[in-house]
This record gives C-alpha cells, structure tokens and sequence, in this order.
C-alpha cells in the first residue's frame, strides 16, 4: 500500500486549498482522500501507478508538499484514512516532512517504512529503501517537467491526455489542435517543449520502482514475522 500524505505550502499566507484538491483528486482516483489535520489531505492507494499520477497532480500547481509511504497499512475496507495505522502511514509523515526539507528541489519525498532492524532481513529491507530513493528521483525529475509547464502547455497536455491518455498520436494531436484553434505544429512545438513525451516515458519507471519498493518492504515483513 502506498499511504500519501499532502501538505499545503504557504498555508499561513494562502487561500484553504484543501478542498479543491480533494475535488480534483476524486476525479482521478477512486481512493478517498480527505483532509487529516489542518491544511493537509492524506489518502491510501493500492496501485503504484496510481500513486504516481497523485503525486504528479499534486505538484503540478507548486502548492504542496507530497510525502509517499510505502509499507503495511490497516484499515478497513472503504474506511478513512484517518482511521488507519501502520507502518506505511508513519513513512508518509516522515516522507512529507522530508519533502518540506527539500530546499530547491521538488518537493517530494519518498520513505520506505520498516518494522524494525530485529523484524526484517537486512538485504530486502536495504533494497527496499534504495528502490524508495531512486523512485524518487525519478519523480523529482518528472515534477520538474510538471512545475515548469506553462497554462498555455496545460491547455495541450490535459486535451491529448483526455483523448488517449497517451503520450500523443498524430490523429489525437490533429484533434487537438482543432478543438483549440491552433495549427498542428504548435501543437507538436507545445508539447516537445513541455516534456511531455519525457514524462509519459518515465511515469511507468517511477510506478515501477515504487511497486518493487513495496514488494521488498512486505517481503520483509512477512519474512521477519515468520
């Protein structure tokens, strides 16, 4: 499970984001987040790719911190985050706070939870951790693509990704430029320039590094208990 847990920046001095966010979120996943304390949202996932694209959403409008927990959760099926425990929920609030530390970088941050040094095998719990780190910076790399977009990127980005989902087909580019009153080489320019062929390649590394962060970390759980 992934636990993330999302916390606004410059809170003191902004607007309550919070509900916004939660609305777009319940847009993109079907996994409840809502507000944990003060001006943070926190939620549970199952599928890393989707821990992924919530992360990547997050960051997009530069107004949050995100810290992802990979580790044992608990709570009930269709509960509320605030009524889960375990050790994936303590790496997400270790991970945001971590993120909020990141001077100068994407604020992000991944933390792998462990069940103690005495409960799990060294090796899996070691590579659990550096798996967590590279998928972060994976994830730091694309966040940047991300925070970097312009509205008029946006525009382009969010239509070819609501067409196909994809990374960008003729035909959709095509489509694209039409419904937005642009030639199709402004299209294709928007989107060399936003990255975003770069970011649809690199999100399934992320996810992937990620969902083996998470198999090593219970590996060594169930391992450890045994």
């Amino acid at each position: 499970m992934y636990v993330l847990t999302i916390d606004q920046r410059g809170s003191s001095s902004d607007v309550d984001r919070v509900p916004d966010l939660v609305s777009s979120l319940a847009a993109l996943t079907p996994a409840t987040f809502e507000r944990s304390v003060g001006d943070e949202l926190q939620g549970v996932v199952e599928d890393a790719g989707e821990a992924v694209d919530v992360a990547l959403h997050a960051l997009r409008g530069g107004h949050w911190y995100v810290g992802i927990g990979i580790g044992a959760v608990r709570l009930a099926p269709g509960g509320s985050p605030r009524e889960g425990s375990g050790n994936a929920f303590v790496a997400a609030r270790k991970a945001v706070e971590l993120a909020k530390a990141a001077a100068g970088q994407v604020p992000l941050s991944v933390v792998a939870g462990t069940m103690g040094r005495g409960n799990s095998p060294l090796p899996a719990r070691e590579e659990g951790a550096m798996a967590s780190a590279h998928a972060q910076a994976v994830l730091r790399l694309v966040g940047r693509l991300v925070q970097q977009r312009s509205d008029a990127q946006w525009r382009v980005v969010d239509r070819l990704r609501s067409l196909q989902g994809g990374a960008g087909r003729h035909g959709a580019q095509k489509q694209v430029a039409r419904e937005l009153g642009i030639s199709e080489q402004s299209v294709s320019r928007t989107l060399l320039r936003s990255g975003w062929q770069e970011e649809w390649a690199a999100r399934p590394a992320a996810a992937m590094l990620l969902d083996y962060a998470h198999a090593r970390i219970i590996g060594s759980q169930t391992e450890g208990g045994r």
